[in-house]
């Protein structure tokens, strides 16, 4: 077991055994060994510079689109809070602190008239939506990217474009022990009032389609290549990953308290006693089940962390 002895000091808090299922949307998940929330950017350079190369990292949002193993996650989590939800604003640019809420970004650029309407009703983080390449309604964040200042694993601090990021279809090469701190994103001027018009018009499509104020991770799966949503009238819906899912027959199937949403075949949800294992074996199930009926291997878009079941004591 990883002491605090075996770890860098730090100005953040520094936690042991903290239930990452209290930070998952989906309430599953054991702990992590130690919790890590940096007092900044200079701090979490620090403690990575200085923590031993053997010692895993796994960075953690919001957990919006997260399923933690019931196991829990070895080594160190690191979770950016308060001091990384920042913006500001120079010209056409909003400069954004990685922990900010997507959709807190999307209204505070309406107010100025920079159009992100787009992330409104992603659910998560600005670091999570980069390193997925988040998007919705025809537009994604690698439309706006400009730059993104990281910390490595070995503690440096780096700018990254978006030639270095290799952005495809929910997907960046962002190394999955990179913590983003902080992201420029390329605005078009548009009037806030039209703005907030088109906001209302997505919201209003989620709550008619999507189970929201259910314990979910948003879409569990990648829609097929060529088949993401553009928010047109001619979008082509039939080999969408909820459409397959639908056809499939596989609309409100359960694993133990995991279910397929009925209101939305693509979302998880938890019904109030599922674990981590129910979900991803629900998941797993989905996947074989399309496969079989349609030759399309659909592909997990919830990330999934950590061990299926805690180490053995001693």
């Amino acid at each position: 077991m990883l002491t605090r002895a075996g770890l860098p000091s730090c100005r953040g808090r520094l936690s042991p055994g903290v239930p990452l299922a209290n930070f998952s949307w989906m309430r599953v998940g054991g702990p992590a060994d130690w919790l890590f929330q940096p007092a900044d950017t200079r701090d979490l350079a620090r403690f990575l510079r200085l923590l031993d190369s053997n010692v895993p990292v796994f960075v953690m949002g919001v957990g919006s689109n997260l399923i933690i193993r019931d196991g829990g996650i070895r080594g160190v989590v690191i979770r950016l809070g308060r001091p990384f939800m920042t913006m500001r604003f120079e010209g056409q640019t909003a400069v954004v602190g990685a922990g900010m809420l997507d959709a807190r970004v999307a209204t505070e650029a309406a107010t100025r008239g920079l159009d992100l309407a787009f992330l409104r009703t992603i659910p998560g983080s600005m670091g999570g939506a980069v390193k997925m390449n988040a998007g919705c309604y025809g537009s994604c964040i690698a439309d706006h990217f400009e730059t993104a200042t990281v910390v490595t694993r070995d503690g440096s601090i780096e700018k990254l474009d978006r030639h270095q990021l290799g952005f495809a279809y929910r997907h960046s090469e962002l190394q999955a022990d990179m913590v983003i701190t902080e992201v420029e994103l390329r605005c078009e001027r548009r009037s806030t009032a039209a703005i907030e018009s088109c906001m209302e018009s997505y919201l209003v499509a989620r709550n008619q389609t999507q189970p929201i104020g259910e314990r979910t991770a948003g879409s569990t799966f990648r829609n097929p290549a060529g088949y993401s949503s553009t928010g047109r009238e001619d979008d082509s819906h039939e080999f969408k990953a909820w459409s397959l899912i639908d056809r499939a027959g596989l609309r409100g199937q359960r694993r133990g308290g995991a279910q397929m949403s009925p209101k939305h075949p693509n979302f998880m949800i938890n019904l109030g006693t599922a674990s981590a294992t129910d979900m991803e074996a629900l998941g797993e199930c989905v996947r074989q089940s399309v496969f079989r009926k349609f030759s399309v291997m659909l592909e997990w878009e919830i990330v999934r962390a950590g061990e299926s079941y805690p180490p053995a004591a001693g």
